[in-house]
């Protein structure tokens, strides 16, 4: 009978598959860092750290642009009110403009940063739709390419991503400035 290897020695052992390890989505995909009341929450406390950690790429009077701490492809940002509220409707008139100024502005740097052919624009407004993060509005700007998107999040629930967040921060800050 031959002798059968232990699974700690299995680790880095070449074979025929490439592999692509993102343990650190673990903690999305298990919902560890959901905030559970608005003193925890991601977007409320962005904007109160340095730009560069807390992955601000830029501010406005109402709101500001993040860079998504899970993003569904480089570049993916988020525009969301200072205010923590949960509901579109409850934003005032000046913040809805801002939203929408803002959002205009992050397609045109991401445009000239990445060349992005087209995006993904939206909110998904509470849990049952989708929402991360359902206590505070936030919308999404997802840049897309020509043949972007591949198997990998439908087989193995992992997007291949080739740029790090601080660096995409980096250049569309950099851009945002221009």
């Amino acid at each position: 009978m031959p002798e059968v290897e232990s699974t700690d020695a299995l680790a880095g052992v070449p074979d025929a598959f490439q592999r692509l390890w993102t343990p650190h989505r673990m903690v999305y995909i298990q919902g560890d860092l959901k905030p559970t009341h608005p003193g925890e929450c991601p977007f409320c406390s962005a904007p109160r750290r340095e730009d560069a950690d807390g992955l601000v790429v830029a501010r406005g009077t109402y709101a500001y642009v993040v860079m998504n701490l899970f993003p569904y492809s480089p570049g993916h940002l988020l525009v969301c009110p200072y205010r923590h509220l949960s509901d579109y409707p409850d934003l005032t008139p000046e913040e809805t403009v801002e939203i929408a100024q803002l959002t205009q502005r992050a397609m045109r740097v991401i445009r000239r940063v990445s060349g992005a052919q087209g995006f993904n624009i939206g909110m998904n407004m509470g849990e049952v739709a989708g929402a991360g993060i359902a206590m505070h509005l936030h919308q999404h700007i997802v840049p897309r390419w020509t043949g972007d998107m591949n198997f990998l999040p439908i087989v193995a629930r992992t997007r291949a991503l080739p740029q790090l967040l601080g660096d995409a921060r980096d250049l569309l800050a950099a851009a945002w400035e221009e």
